[in-house]
C-alpha cells in the first residue's frame, strides 16, 4: 500500500498545528523555545512577537528572565544563525552546527582569503581566555587580535573567533524594551558546561520533525543547512510515519504528529521579520507560492514581518509613525480584512503600548 498523500492544505494545518500558530497554547515560555527548537534572534526583539502569537497570556518579562537566568542563550546554531535557543539546547545544537560554520568560514566573501591555510590553534588560545575574563565587543575583539597579531587580518579572526569558540550574545541584548552592543563570551563561561562531544543529530531531526513536520528529506536540509541527512532519515527508519506531497515527494513524519482536518480554521497570526516557521522548508508552498513571495517582496524595504490569514501568508507588515500598515496581496476580502486589522490592533498593543494613537492600516500591493 503506497503512503498516504497530503496535499499543501494538509501540510499548512499540520505545520501550525505544531507551530501553536492554530491556537494559542498554554505552555511555558521555556518549554515553547524547547518545543521549537529554537527562535529565530537576529532582529533582538523578534522572538518576542514570535512567542506572542504563539502563546496565551506571554510575559515578555518572562523571556528577558529566562535570558538574564542563563535558561536560554543568543547563539550562532542552525543554518549559521543566531538563535534564541535552551541552555541545554545550546550545548547540542551549536556542537551540531560546526560544520556549517566552517563552511561558512572557508567560502566567506571577505574573510576566507585571510583563513585559507591559516593555522587559528594560536589565535584562538588568545582568545579564549580573552573572551571568557569578561564579555568583549566585536572592537574589543578585534583591537586586541591586531595587537596580538599585527601581520593577521583582525577582522578575520574575531569572525573566525565566532565560528569556532562556541560564543554567546550576553545580556542586555536582547533584553524585552531593552538593548546593546553585542558583547560574546564562551558558551563554556556562560553556562558553566561546555559544547556536548557527542550530539545525537538522530534527536534533533525526530525534533525537526516534530516541530515542523511533515517534511522531506530537503526540508531539514533547509532548516539545519547539514548534509548526509537522507543516512539519519534512513536510520530512523520505522520510527518515522512515511507521506507523500501532491507532486509525489517524499515525506517523514514523528507518528504521533498532529494532523488537523485540512478545513481546521486558521487565525490571522503576526509574524516578526524571520520566523522559523517560513524558512525551515526547501519548499515553502504549504504557506506561500513563489509568485506571492515575490510580489510581497518587490519595491519592499521596510517590512517588519508577515501575516497569516488563513495559515498562509497573505501581507507583510511595516511600522509608519503611530500606525502599522499591512501591505496585502490582491483579492483580500472584507471579511479578512477585518480579522487581520482587529489581529493588528493587538498586536501593537504588544509591541508599542506607550503609543498615543495607534491605528492599523490595511493597503493594497
Amino acid at each position: 500500500m503506497g503512503a498516504d498523500v497530503l496535499d499543501d492544505r494538509a501540510l499548512n494545518r499540520a505545520t501550525l498545528a505544531r507551530q501553536l500558530l492554530l491556537a494559542r497554547s498554554d505552555m511555558g515560555v521555556l518549554d515553547t523555545v524547547h518545543h521549537l527548537v529554537g527562535v529565530q534572534a537576529q532582529v533582538p526583539h523578534n522572538p518576542y512577537l514570535a512567542l506572542w502569537s504563539r502563546l496565551d497570556g506571554f510575559d515578555p518579562l518572562a523571556l528577558s528572565q529566562l535570558l538574564e537566568d542563563r535558561r536560554v542563550v543568543r547563539i550562532v546554531v542552525m543554518r549559521g544563525t543566531l538563535h534564541l535557543v535552551t541552555a541545554e539546547d545550546a550545548l547540542v545544537l551549536r556542537a551540531l552546527s560546526q560544520p556549517v560554520l566552517d563552511q561558512e568560514m572557508a567560502r566567506h566573501a571577505e574573510f576566507a582569503a585571510s583563513l585559507r591555510g591559516l593555522d587559528l590553534g594560536p589565535a584562538m588560545a588568545f582568545a579564549r581566555p580573552l573572551l571568557e575574563e569578561q564579555p568583549r565587543t566585536g572592537a574589543e575583539l578585534r583591537a586586541a587580535m591586531a595587537e596580538r597579531f599585527p601581520d593577521l587580518d583582525a577582522g578575520a579572526l574575531a569572525f573566525a573567533c565566532r565560528n569556532v569558540l562556541g560564543l554567546v550574545q550576553v545580556p542586555p541584548r536582547g533584553l524585552w524594551r531593552r538593548g546593546g552592543v553585542v558583547r560574546s563570551t564562551t558558551v563554556d563561561a556562560w553556562l558553566g558546561r561546555p559544547l556536548d562531544p557527542a550530539p545525537s543529530i538522530d534527536d534533533v531531526v525526530l525534533r525537526y520533525f516534530a516541530a515542523f513536520g511533515p517534511a522531506t528529506v530537503a526540508d531539514v536540509a533547509t532548516w539545519s543547512r547539514l548534509t548526509a541527512l537522507r543516512e539519519v532519515v534512513e536510520r530512523l527508519g520505522s520510527g518515522l510515519r512515511p507521506f507523500r506531497d501532491a507532486r509525489g515527494r517524499e515525506l517523514f513524519d514523528v507518528p504521533d504528529g498532529p494532523r488537523p482536518d485540512p478545513e481546521t480554521p486558521a487565525p490571522v497570526r503576526f509574524l516578526p521579520e524571520y520566523d522559523n516557521v517560513l524558512l525551515s522548508h526547501a519548499d515553502r508552498s504549504r504557506f506561500v507560492s513563489d509568485e506571492d513571495r515575490k510580489a510581497l517582496a518587490a519595491g519592499q524595504r521596510s517590512a517588519k514581518g508577515s501575516v497569516l490569514h488563513d495559515g498562509r501568508v497573505c501581507a507583510t507588515w511595516r511600522m509608519d509613525g503611530p500606525t502599522l500598515v499591512v501591505d496585502h496581496l490582491p483579492g483580500l476580502g472584507r471579511a479578512a480584512a477585518r480579522a487581520i486589522e482587529a489581529e493588528g490592533q493587538r498586536a501593537l498593543a504588544f509591541l508599542e503600548p506607550e503609543l498615543a494613537s495607534p491605528s492599523v492600516q490595511i493597503s493594497p500591493r
